[in-house]
């Protein structure tokens, strides 16, 4: 009975955590849909081939522009670094991709207030500095050659279909037509219901590790862990221990925000918080990734250069926020403490719910689980696929299909 009740309370307060994030997550997935809905991967992937800023730069925006799926970010970048973009712009997309995405900031803001959203933004573009420092000087040329040789050999990670997609639709007229067309529609439906598919299991798996956590960790273990008695010496810890919890929680995306709101509450310095987060990309399933997409060297390359950089970012928020004021001096998480109550919460989560119900029945009217069910399947090329979606949705909405439309139109 004890342990059915222990599972019980654990499993409330997974649930409580979940209702308190569900709007922010819809919102943040259909703003995310919407951005890459209007912008080509073909356009910006041409450009990537150096490690130049401009690269860099355009590579940080193609992954804000894309989804925050760690393993289809990852798979994303190897299949540009296959078409010619540089190694380095490649991982900088996948660091961009997973930590400058709209849903995250959304969910940051709810569950853990304002500066944690604003510390993972400016730590993103930190990350992005200190990787391409960090490769310019330690990535050579027989490390990029090895990456290239396996890459080449097309060995599978998760997601493979996902990245291979890109539903952008481009034409004529303002961006406000456009936004408001029947084909924008049924691109973001395809792309909001795919990109929930791509991370439902992070997000679940985040909300039941962070609930037992919460529930069955005492607060005295955590503080002991982060040595919240020693201000000084957690400000020091925090960074390094962070991303080190993340690598075995095996979650990643922004299924790890719950775990982080409950390491915070735990007392782990605000640096840590901003570095597990950060680290979603070098969990334990996404370096067996690497190894399967670049070979054993390279994940190690990999592993100790991001894990460098993460810990890093972290120390010069931490400064950073601290030094003007902005860290949060309440460790307390509504989500955690709280349960559903009627309030604007639950009113957002049931019209979200609505749009929601919006998106998905107008994915499955436009030829939606056909292209779901293409998402893990591996492939250099869905666009045949992509264009029969899209001429369907035009019939479906009673317009009509031209042979310009049967293949997907980007930017």
């Amino acid at each position: 009975m004890d342990i059915l009740l222990a599972l019980g309370h654990a499993l409330q307060s997974a649930f409580d955590m979940f209702w308190e994030v569900l709007w922010p997550l819809i919102l943040g997935f259909g703003l995310s849909a919407i951005v890459q809905a209007l912008v080509s991967h073909g356009t910006l992937a041409r450009l990537l081939g150096d490690a130049s800023p401009r690269s860099l730069t355009l590579a940080t925006l193609f992954g804000v522009a894309s989804s925050s799926c760690s393993y289809a970010a990852v798979a994303l970048a190897r299949s540009l670094f296959r078409k010619g973009a540089s190694f380095t712009a490649a991982m900088v997309f996948e660091l961009a991709s997973t930590n400058l995405v709209i849903e995250l900031g959304v969910i940051l803001i709810v569950l853990l207030g304002w500066p944690f959203a604003a510390s993972e933004f400016v730590g993103g573009i930190v990350m992005v500095v200190i990787i391409a420092l960090l490769f310019r000087l330690t990535l050579t040329p027989r490390l990029v050659g090895l990456a290239r040789e396996h890459a080449e050999r097309g060995a599978l990670g998760r997601m493979e279909g996902h990245a291979a997609m890109d539903m952008s639709v481009g034409g004529g007229g303002s961006f406000a037509t456009r936004l408001f067309s029947e084909r924008v529609l049924t691109a973001v439906s395809h792309l909001f219901v795919m990109d929930w598919a791509s991370v439902w299991l992070d997000i679940v798996l985040g909300f039941l590790i962070a609930g037992a956590l919460a529930v069955w960790v005492p607060d005295s273990a955590w503080q002991g862990v982060f040595l919240s008695g020693h201000p000084t010496l957690a400000r020091i810890e925090g960074p390094l221990i962070g991303p080190l919890v993340a690598i075995v929680s095996f979650v990643c995306s922004v299924g790890n925000v719950p775990l982080a709101a409950v390491l915070w509450r735990g007392g782990i310095s605000f640096g840590g918080v901003v570095s597990f987060i950060f680290a979603d990309l070098i969990v334990l399933p996404v370096l067996d990734i690497y190894r399967r997409y670049y070979g054993g060297r390279v994940a190690l390359y990999l592993l100790g250069t991001f894990y460098v950089t993460m810990a890093l970012a972290g120390y010069i928020v931490e400064i950073l926020f601290g030094a003007l004021g902005l860290i949060p001096t309440s460790r307390a998480v509504r989500a955690i403490a709280e349960g559903p109550t009627w309030n604007y919460t639950t009113a957002l989560n049931i019209v979200f719910l609505g749009i929601a119900a919006v998106l998905v029945l107008r994915f499955l009217r436009t030829g939606g689980p056909a292209m779901l069910r293409m998402m893990s399947t591996p492939g250099p090329d869905h666009s045949a696929h992509q264009g029969h979606a899209m001429a369907g949705m035009d019939h479906d909405s009673g317009g009509h299909a031209s042979q310009e439309d049967a293949t997907p139109p980007t930017l």
